[in-house]
Formats: C-alpha cells, structure tokens, sequence
C-alpha cells in the first residue's frame, strides 16, 4: 500500500511539474495590445501590387507605439516594454480615393531583453484578421527579426520620427 500511494504521489508530482512547464512555455508569449489606436501613430505607408514586399505586405499599414517607444523613438534608446503595433488593412478603391478595407493582421514587436535576446532583444507576435487569439508567429520571432537585423544601428526599429 505505501509502494502505490508513493507510485500516485511521484505521478501526481510528475503531472504537476510537466503543468508548470507547459506554463513556462507561454512566458514569453506576447499580449494583444487592446486600445493600441488610441496610442501614439508613427506613420502610415501604403504598399501596392508592384512593391517588392506586395505578396505578404501589400495594404494599408498604420504604425503605432505606446509613450515608452515613443520616448525611444525621440531619445534613440528604447526601455523595457516600448511596444510598436503594425496594423496591416486591405485597402479598396472608391470614387477615386484609396480608403481601409478588412484587417490583414496586427504585428506586434515589444522590448524586453531578458525574456527576448535571440532576437535583439524585441519579441514579435502578429494577430489574423480581428482575431486576438489566432496567432501568427511560430518560430520565436526569428523570421520577423531576419527583416529588422540589418537595423542593428536603429536598435532593430524601423520606423522614425518626422519632423
């Protein structure tokens, strides 16, 4: 009897801990950034057919920072948690002017150096559509930070401020 509650207690241990790995598996996992409208907007850019990136970005993009990237943007220096939002929309044609269609996806590039220095210390995540669940990245960020590396000097950031 004390051979089986000891076998129970070590696969209930087991179970716990594979649990608690499974959770550690998601700490790096990025938050839909609700309200990221109403942040500060960086730019806007339009790609069309015959861009080079138009098979995977062609559309309307909006970028977007909260006040940490911004500051950043100004400074240079980007702190833990400055946050950029890509918002990727179709656009449409009417009556002779180019307006938003449906949402492609929302790409969101986060600082944290501790949790994300394979890829320069940013995490990347991208959204589907409206979805804030359907997540798009799968490898870690490693395929969004191939197109950012060649802006090590700009702390991996594409986007700068205008005067």
């Amino acid at each position: 009897m004390k051979k089986q509650i000891a076998t129970m207690i070590y696969s209930i241990s087991l179970s716990i801990s594979s649990l608690a790995t499974a959770g550690d598996s998601n700490k790096n996992e990025i938050a839909y950034p609700d309200g990221f409208r109403e942040w500060n907007h960086v730019k806007t850019m339009l790609i069309l057919p015959e861009h080079p990136l138009a098979k995977t970005d062609q559309g309307i993009h909006h970028i977007y920072a909260n006040d940490s990237a911004l500051e950043g943007l100004k400074s240079g220096y980007y702190k833990k948690g400055a946050v950029f939002v890509y918002d990727l929309l179709e656009y449409n044609e009417k009556n002779h002017a180019i307006v938003e269609g449906n949402r492609k996806l929302v790409g969101v590039m986060i600082k944290n150096s501790d949790l994300y220095s394979n890829t320069g210390g940013w995490g990347f995540e991208g959204f589907l559509e409206n979805s804030r669940s359907k997540r798009l990245v799968t490898d870690e960020g490693k395929s969004c930070f191939s197109c950012h590396k060649p802006l090590k000097d700009n702390d991996y950031v594409f986007s700068q401020l205008r005067e």
